[in-house]
């Protein structure tokens, strides 16, 4: 019987590092700044090459640095491995490009952000049809399935609209079909859900975002959830197929997605997200409380026409949220009403910045029809539910007073 004691969320992270020999008995994984590794015994290198023995071949694809990170984030999720890159976007493509083929059918929630949808219709050019459903209803999901359907892809919460997938019915389906659940758990990173729980394949974390939690680095990540079987699946090349078929996946994303098209995440940029994660569970209850008591402060104020946010007991999706997440996140979007001006009411708030991102420690404000969704035109928008005057609000650490005061100054005063 192991002795060994499970520990919480936040120890695993502090602590994970230790677990293995560390240089100098540092606290945490020093900064490798090395790309090429040398050998004493070239037999050595050739079995690093060919993933027959773990070591550092390049830089490129590995860094000690880097691999240290991916081994928090595989813990994070509770995985079996995770690949780290250098954005979340590029942790999306390598999904799509290693694991999908000319003929392949993708099924994607259509309330997917700006980015990532206009990735999927780039993808359409290389012969992957792509599909676009309401994602909230896993029957619209089971509908869309077709017979050269391989993936369905779909955010945890949506951005900005807050929109919440049917995660536990669309992850049942993807399993009586056999088909590639991936789930981009960045909105509510892996402290408060865990898309393994509701039998995803894929996670992939923008790790920019809460991880990070900053707002000074970009990074992404793919964590292979161990639950999909990939010696079932017709697009993991012939070479890849070594050893536990559980990691050929990942394995094919690591090789043709990081190594052949260099979105490295260099060792820099991975110490500075590990030592921001350190602080996650921290950061993100502090977080979703600050936003779950603005979100109740701007539903009640009549200049406002709607608030999403998946806190408040009106929003279609609140009992999924209550029992997915551990909190509702820190995402808030609010409809102004019309005869206000969106820029004028942005220009005036002092407390909160007028930037783009999310899951920074600051509270962000941008207007988002004409900026981040700008590109998909205002009948997609709609259909979305983005008007000309939403605001999306990504809430940071500030005292709650001051937030509210200063959106109660600017709407009231």
């Amino acid at each position: 019987m192991s002795t060994e004691t499970k520990r919480g969320f936040t120890t695993q992270i502090l602590h994970g590092d230790r677990q293995s020999t560390i240089e100098h008995g540092s606290n945490c994984k020093p900064i490798h700044t090395a790309i090429a590794y040398g050998y004493k015994d070239a037999r050595e290198i050739a079995e690093v090459f060919q993933g027959s023995k773990p070591g550092y071949s390049y830089g490129r694809q590995n860094n000690p640095t880097t691999t240290a990170l991916e081994n928090k984030i595989t813990a994070m999720e509770q995985g079996t491995g995770s690949v780290a890159f250098s954005t979340g976007m590029a942790a999306i493509s390598a999904v799509m490009l290693t694991l999908l083929r000319q003929g392949d059918h993708l099924i994607a929630s259509r309330f997917i952000f700006g980015n990532t949808n206009s990735f999927l219709n780039t993808l359409m050019n290389f012969g992957i049809e792509v599909s676009f459903v309401d994602a909230t209803d896993s029957a619209q999901v089971a509908a869309a399935v077709q017979p050269n359907t391989r993936m369905v892809f779909v955010e945890t919460i949506a951005n900005p609209c807050t929109q919440i997938a049917d995660l536990k019915g669309i992850g049942q389906l993807c399993q009586e079909k056999q088909l590639v659940f991936v789930i981009d758990n960045t909105m509510t990173s892996p402290y408060l859900f865990k898309p393994i729980k509701v039998g995803a394949s894929l996670s992939i974390n923008s790790l920019s975002k809460c991880i990070a939690g900053h707002g000074d680095v970009l990074g992404g990540a793919v964590t292979e959830l161990g639950q999909f079987d990939w010696s079932r699946y017709d697009n993991i090349i012939d070479t890849y197929k070594k050893g536990d078929s559980r990691n050929w996946a990942l394995t094919q994303i690591k090789k043709k997605g990081l190594r052949d098209t260099g979105a490295t995440l260099d060792s820099m940029a991975a110490h500075h997200i590990a030592v921001g994660a350190e602080t996650l569970a921290l950061r993100m209850s502090k977080i979703s409380d600050n936003a779950l008591k603005l979100a109740q402060f701007l539903n009640q104020q009549e200049k406002i026409v709607k608030v999403f946010y998946p806190g408040l007991t009106e929003h279609p999706e609140h009992d999924r949220a209550t029992e997915l997440f551990m909190a509702y996140g820190g995402l808030i979007s609010i409809n102004l009403d019309p005869a206000l001006d969106c820029f004028e009411f942005l220009n005036r708030l002092q407390v909160p910045i007028i930037s783009s991102h999310l899951g920074d420690n600051r509270t962000l404000l941008i207007p988002v029809a004409h900026t981040i969704f700008y590109e998909m035109g205002p009948e997609r928008r709609a259909s979305m539910g983005i008007d000309d005057n939403t605001i999306r609000i990504s809430v940071g650490i500030e005292d709650i007073e001051d937030l509210i005061n200063d959106f109660d100054r600017v709407l009231n005063g």
